[in-house]
């Protein structure tokens, strides 16, 4: 594979394409939580483009490796996307519903663990990638990955500004909302790959 505009493009509209998910919770994360600082969207728009280039780098090593495994472990990818994102935004719904949250009390809600498990779920169908750059040397799957990577920061970060800044005028309603934004997502993932 060549060093060719062709490579630099289809990368970044890969990136484009892997970023909806994450895009989607960003936005849902920005609703949730309106007085979000710089440093905190960097935090959270840092895990997500993580996530997506990591997991195409896995996929690229998986099918140089053990593609047949990989093969098997494909099957489970909505089974996963779906628990993962079901239970996040369950949670946010069930407390939207119940109970109004100060600020400071919905930025905790946003741990360290819950935007791991939100990364690995926004990010866990770009293994599939993995199929789609296995023609790549190491150095161009890489760059492909961090251009994914690139891409996804700044969709994200754009999700986040959107969420902030509409948030503040949905507070009452935010958790409500990004809860079944993320429900949503998680039935779009599994639909998507099911069928």
């Amino acid at each position: 594979m060549d060093w060719t505009a062709a490579f630099f493009a289809n990368s970044a509209l890969l990136g484009v394409g892997l970023a909806m998910d994450a895009f989607s919770v960003s936005l849902a994360n920005g609703l949730r939580d309106p007085g979000m600082g710089r440093r905190r969207m960097a935090l959270i728009a840092g895990t997500f483009a993580f996530f997506q280039f990591l997991m195409p780098v896995a996929g690229w090593l998986c099918v140089r490796t053990v593609a047949s495994a990989f093969a098997a472990f494909q099957k489970a990818v909505p089974w996963i996307a779906l628990g993962l994102l079901g239970c996040i935004g369950g949670k946010m719904l069930y407390e939207g519903s119940t109970h109004r949250e100060s600020a400071a009390e919905e930025a905790e809600t946003l741990g360290g663990g819950t935007l791991l498990m939100q990364g690995v779920a926004t990010s866990i169908d770009a293994l599939s990638v993995g199929f789609t750059i296995e023609r790549y040397g190491w150095p161009q799957a890489l760059t492909a990955s961090a251009i994914i990577a690139v891409v996804t920061f700044a969709i994200c970060v754009g999700g986040l500004l959107i969420g902030r800044r509409f948030g503040t005028k949905l507070s009452d309603k935010a958790s409500i909302l990004g809860g079944a934004i993320l429900v949503l997502i998680g039935v779009e993932i599994f639909i998507k790959n099911m069928y």
